[in-house]
C-alpha cells in the first residue's frame, strides 16, 4: 500500500506542477492507484495502463517504471510478453510522430533514451529477477532432493546392516542344524526356520532396494528436466539417435538424468543465454549422453565445470560407466557412457 500511494502522489505532483488541476488531477491520482495496486496480479493490465496515462499527460514515469518492472518479474505467458513488447514499440512510435511534429532534431534520441530507461530496463530488470528467483527456487529444490536421497541411503545401509547381521546369524544357525542329526519333526521345523530366514533375508534386500531406487528420475525424466531448464529462459534443444534399451545398472538410468541436470547448471551458471545442447545417442552396447555449451564466462573466460563434477563422476562409475569432460576453445561439453544390458546388447535393433 505504502508504494501505491508514493507512485501515485509523486506523479501527481508532477501533473499539478505541468499546471493540471481540478477533476482530471483527482481522476489522474485515482487511475495511477488503480493501476499500482493491481499490477502484482495484473502486470500486462497495469502496464498497459500507464503506457495510455503516460502518453496522455507526457509524464507517468514512476507508474511506468514500477509497472514495468511488475510486467518483467510476474508474467511468464510468451502472449503477455509479446503484447506488453509490441505496446512499448507502439508507444514509442507515437512519441517519435510527436517529435517529428514538434520538428524538433534533437527529440528523437530524447524520446528514444526516455522510453528505454524508463519501460526497457524496468521490464528487463524485473525478468532477470524473476529467472534468477527461480534458478534459485531450484537450486533449493535439488538440495532438498540430495538431502532426502542421503537420508534414505542412510536408513537403507542401517537396516542392511542391523537387520542383515541378524538374519545372517539365523540362517547360519538352522543351516547348522539341518545337517545335525535330529528327530524328524525337529528336522522338518529347522527346514522351515531356514527358508523362513532366507525368505526374509531376500525380503530385505528387496526393501532396501525399493529404499535406494525409488522416486529417483531416470532417462525418462530427462524432458521434464528440459523443460523446466526451457521455462527458466534457457535455450535449450535436445538430440535424439538410435532405440531406446534397458540399460545395465539400476542406477544408470538416474546416473544419466543427474548428467544432463549437472549439465544444465553449469552451462546457466557459466555461460548464461548461450544455447544448450543436450543428446541422447542410444549406441548398440551404450548410451551415450552429452551437454554441450559455448564455454566463455560472463568474462569471456573458458570454464571446465564446477566442483560437483567430481561427485558426478563417482555416480557415474558406480553405474558401471564413464564421465568425459571436453574443454574445448569454443565449447564446454560433458559427455557420459552408460552400458546396456547384456540382453539388449544381443538384441537386434
Amino acid at each position: 500500500m505504502a508504494w501505491v500511494v508514493a507512485v501515485a502522489a509523486a506523479d501527481t505532483a508532477l501533473l499539478w506542477l505541468d499546471r493540471a488541476e481540478g477533476w482530471a488531477l483527482a481522476a489522474y491520482a485515482v487511475v495511477t492507484a488503480l493501476a499500482m495496486a493491481a499490477s502484482p496480479r495484473r502486470p500486462l493490465a497495469a502496464f498497459l495502463v500507464a503506457l495510455t496515462l503516460a502518453l496522455q499527460t507526457g509524464g507517468s514515469y514512476a507508474l511506468l517504471v514500477c509497472t514495468g518492472y511488475q510486467a518483467g518479474h510476474r508474467m511468464s505467458a510468451r502472449r503477455d510478453m509479446i503484447v506488453a513488447s509490441l505496446a512499448t514499440v507502439a508507444h514509442l512510435g507515437v512519441l517519435l510522430m510527436i517529435a517529428q511534429r514538434a520538428s524538433l532534431a534533437a527529440e528523437p534520441f530524447v524520446v528514444l533514451a526516455r522510453v528505454v530507461v524508463l519501460t526497457a530496463l524496468p521490464v528487463l530488470a524485473g525478468r532477470y529477477l524473476a529467472q534468477q528467483r527461480e534458478h534459485q527456487r531450484r537450486e533449493r529444490e535439488l538440495t532438498a532432493e540430495r538431502e532426502r536421497l542421503r537420508e534414505r541411503l542412510r536408513i537403507a545401509r542401517d537396516m542392511h546392516d542391523s537387520l542383515g547381521h541378524l538374519l545372517g546369524l539365523v540362517s547360519v544357525q538352522a543351516a547348522a542344524l539341518e545337517v545335525a542329526a535330529l528327530p524328524a519333526e525337529q528336522r522338518g521345523a529347522v527346514r522351515s526356520l531356514a527358508g523362513t530366514a532366507r525368505t526374509a533375508m531376500a525380503e530385505l534386500h528387496e526393501v532396501v532396494g525399493a529404499l535406494r531406487h525409488a522416486d529417483r528420475p531416470g532417462v525418462e525424466g530427462i524432458d521434464e528436466l528440459v523443460a523446466r531448464a526451457a521455462a527458466a529462459g534457457l535455450t535449450v534443444t535436445v538430440e535424439r539417435s538410435g532405440s531406446a534399451a534397458p540399460l545395465a545398472e539400476p542406477d544408470a538410468g538416474h546416473a544419466a538424468h543427474r548428467v544432463v541436470q549437472e549439465g544444465l547448471t553449469n552451462a546457466a551458471r557459466h555461460a548464461p543465454g548461450a544455447p544448450i545442447r543436450v543428446s541422447l545417442d542410444w549406441q548398440p552396447d551404450a548410451l551415450l549422453v552429452s551437454v554441450a555449451n559455448p564455454a566463455v564466462t560472463r568474462t569471456g573466460q573458458a570454464t571446465s565445470g564446477g566442483a560437483g563434477l567430481a561427485g558426478l563422476a563417482e555416480r557415474v562409475r558406480a553405474a558401471g560407466g564413464l564421465l568425459r569432460v571436453h574443454a574445448e576453445p569454443h565449447e564446454f561439453r560433458l559427455v557420459a557412457m552408460l552400458p546396456l544390458a547384456q540382453d539388449a546388447v544381443g538384441a537386434p535393433a
